[in-house]
């Protein structure tokens, strides 16, 4: 993803994310000519279930394909090939309001043991008349990261009975698509910029509300909930909202199934001093503190 760039009579040099084995190969053939700037991103790349559309109106079914996906496990292969790193819940990894590794593990899809997890989401399958499930996934026809969790999220849910076969669209159409709500379930992501979890988790509520949420699903207590943690001031007990809010939306009613969180890489020349890489690819694009040191 293109960030930005500077531009002298001796140097052109983008601040964009490249997938980690491009840095490596840069990091070996420039040794400390090059620098590194890595961060967890604050954007979540998540799976949406139709909710308009059988049998993912059936709570069940969806739970069933969270609880498929080996998050854990899965995390440091991927994040060789992909811009993906951490495995989080709704909120930004680190933040003050997000999940401990423990509080993740009570929700359904971060248990440790995978071999349970996909036990449960066979009998769920069945016991709402699932067995042999297959599905369209849409997904956005871009390689970083969409197209590298694609693969996976397929062979994950084989895993459990479920066929997902992939329809692949470009940006504009994939949008549309979304938009429009002509999907069984898609790939798609929450980016936000300044980190503000109370703020950045609104699109786990129902469209009626944010009018970017593509589930096409009504949910008063979701946005009751929502409310309360946005109006409540001790930070203890907004904390206490969060995963109240984070469990609704995850686990009871698995409206949305996150996979991983994107990861930032940016390499770029030593000699480039004064930039400092953030949390977002929509901040720090003021390069008046940027210089060459040459």
């Amino acid at each position: 993803m293109r960030v930005e760039a500077i531009r002298s009579d001796r140097a052109a040099i983008e601040f964009r994310s490249f997938p980690p084995s491009a840095v490596d190969e840069l990091v070996g053939a420039l040794g400390d000519k090059i620098t590194v700037q890595k961060s967890d991103w604050n954007c979540a790349l998540i799976v949406t279930p139709n909710h308009q559309r059988k049998p993912f109106d059936d709570a069940r079914v969806r739970r069933a394909l969270t609880l498929a996906l080996d998050r854990w496990h899965s995390a440091p292969a991927l994040s060789k090939i992909a811009i993906v790193h951490t495995v989080g819940g709704i909120v930004f990894p680190g933040s003050p309001l997000a999940a401990t590794k423990e509080e993740l593990q009570q929700i359904a899809g971060y248990w440790p043991d995978i071999e349970k997890s996909r036990t449960e989401a066979r009998r769920l399958l069945k016991e709402a008349g699932a067995d042999g499930l297959s599905f369209e996934l849409l997904n956005r026809s871009v390689d970083q990261p969409f197209k590298h969790l694609g693969i996976w999220l397929v062979d994950e849910w084989s895993k459990i009975g479920v066929k997902a076969t992939q329809r692949v669209l470009p940006t504009g159409p994939w949008f549309e698509g979304l938009r429009n709500g002509s999907f069984d379930v898609a790939i798609e992501g929450n980016c936000q910029s300044v980190i503000n979890p109370v703020l950045d988790v609104s699109k786990y509520q129902p469209r009626s509300v944010f009018t970017e949420q593509y589930g096409n699903f009504d949910d008063p207590d979701s946005i009751d909930l929502y409310q309360r943690m946005l109006h409540e001031t001790d930070p203890a007990k907004q904390r206490k909202l969060m995963r109240e809010f984070e469990k609704h939306a995850l686990d009871d009613q698995t409206h949305e199934i996150m996979t991983l969180w994107w990861y930032r890489i940016v390499p770029h020349r030593s000699y480039v001093k004064g930039w400092k890489i953030g949390p977002s690819h929509f901040l720090n694009q003021d390069l008046g503190t940027v210089w060459l040191d040459q």
